[in-house]
């Protein structure tokens, strides 16, 4: 019995023209986005743009969300791979629909609009309460670190600002009198009018960017300070309640950094923060609310400070400002331990189930009389329903970090600056969303 091989002629043009629709399977990721954004609002997009004037026809915004939202859902956040994939890809060719922006248009497109990105992320887990996917009674909150887009070679200690501001001022000085040597000479004419005004301007323009950054990192010791009880004329002296001095000395004077202190040229508002594997890389902490029955993010926001202390009340927050109704019950690690935060909790009446110390283990005493919200926190985690609902926090928040940086690959920001570092999360949080949105609604 003869057998030969299904027809494959690559040459045969099509008869009729193709649906780039039918070349992908009905339950396609990139369809449903595709019927998502049709739901959304985007007028926020559209009033950026004034049709009546002549020029150059913008793309339209709703292509362009499809295609951003898309491309991040699926580890693509290079505005260059971005166009690649626009002419390589088929599921970015659907939802272009025989639309080519070039990479800087994507790039442009993003920058101009994250406000308005960064609201679809609130949209998007209303579509989920609607659909009744999110029930918000679970909430699990935790932070990690993503690397921001700055490099550590462009960075400079305290002290090497020092050094450097005092060479800078004597090389300009130098150089001023060199300018006036040559200007009094006969045959130095040129010379003066080209290369010393350069040398003089780059030089300039190096100390300006140093004394920036260098008043940048006092003015932050100085909130340091005054957050730590100091003040101008402590005449490094910790004082009591009382005013009076209390004994000891600080280390340095009031708004005066470390030696070790860094900033950042590149990316000035990120920081110093550790990853796993001991390393140290210029980062912003990177929050997300997680509900527990469906693994959807429910809040999400970015900051520059390392520690996790002070964000638990304020993810509390973000929760109620993005579903407008309280989570019946909040997980977190003893990263957010805060007894400020666990007394406003309370007078919230939002059932908090926090560690107090590594691995949920509570500290060996807790003062009652200056920690009593913390010690009511004690007696809640030693409890059975205590140690039953904190054991939930691990498998409710942490595989979304984990599908964030290993799925999606998202391990550097894009983007520079606090605001643009915060709305590109929630971007990425907007993503896996409609990822985890989708598979919750090929399994019903």
């Amino acid at each position: 019995m003869s057998s030969s091989y299904l027809p494959y002629r690559p040459a045969d043009p099509l008869l009729l023209p193709p649906s780039l629709q039918e070349w992908l399977p009905s339950d396609h990721l990139s369809h449903f986005i595709s019927d998502t954004v049709d739901q959304l609002d985007l007028s926020s997009f559209h009033e950026a743009y004034d049709l009546t004037r002549r020029g150059n026809q913008p793309y339209h915004p709703t292509m362009m969300v499809k295609i951003l939202l898309y491309a991040y859902s699926t580890g693509v956040f290079s505005s260059r791979r971005i166009a690649r994939c626009l002419r390589e890809d088929v599921a970015f060719r659907s939802l272009a629909a025989g639309n080519y922006p070039a990479h800087r248009t994507i790039c442009d497109f993003r920058n101009n609009h994250l406000k308005s990105l960064e609201s679809l992320f609130v949209q998007v887990v209303g579509i989920a309460r609607e659909c009744k996917i999110v029930r918000l009674g679970t909430v699990a909150i935790d932070g990690t670190k993503i690397q921001a887009n700055a490099s550590r070679h462009k960075a400079m200690s305290y002290g090497r600002m020092l050094e450097a501001e005092k060479a800078l001022q004597q090389q300009i000085q130098d150089l001023l009198r060199k300018a006036e040597a040559v200007d009094c000479s006969e045959f130095g004419k040129d010379e003066s009018e080209t290369s010393l005004p350069e040398e003089l301007a780059h030089r300039r323009k190096r100390l300006e960017t140093i004394q920036a950054a260098k008043q940048r990192l006092e003015e932050r010791q100085r909130e340091m300070d005054r957050a730590k009880g100091r003040d101008e004329d402590d005449e490094r002296k910790p004082r009591g309640k009382d005013g009076r001095p209390k004994g000891g000395k600080y280390a340095r004077d009031f708004g005066v950094p470390a030696d070790s202190s860094q900033e950042s040229f590149t990316d000035p508002q990120s920081r110093i923060m550790p990853h796993s594997g001991g390393n140290f890389e210029y980062s912003y902490n990177c929050q997300a609310a997680v509900d527990r029955d469906s693994r959807i993010i429910v809040a999400a926001a970015a900051t520059n400070c390392p520690g996790d202390a002070g964000q638990l009340v304020s993810m509390v927050h973000a929760v109620q400002d993005v579903t407008a109704q309280n989570p019946k019950k909040v997980l977190a690690d003893a990263g957010y331990r805060s007894e400020a935060a666990f007394t406003q909790l309370e007078a919230e009446k939002i059932r908090a189930v926090v560690a107090l110390g590594r691995d949920g283990k509570e500290p060996r005493s807790i003062d009652p009389k200056k920690l009593p919200a913390s010690r009511r926190m004690a007696r809640r985690m030693s409890s059975l329903k205590g140690k039953a609902d904190y054991k939930e926090r691990k498998w409710i928040v942490e595989p979304v970090f984990g599908w964030a940086k290993r799925a999606l690959g998202f391990r550097q920001m894009s983007m520079r600056g606090l605001e643009k570092a915060s709305a590109e999360w929630k971007l990425v949080c907007t993503a896996l969303n409609l990822r985890r949105m989708n598979v919750l609604r090929m399994a019903t």
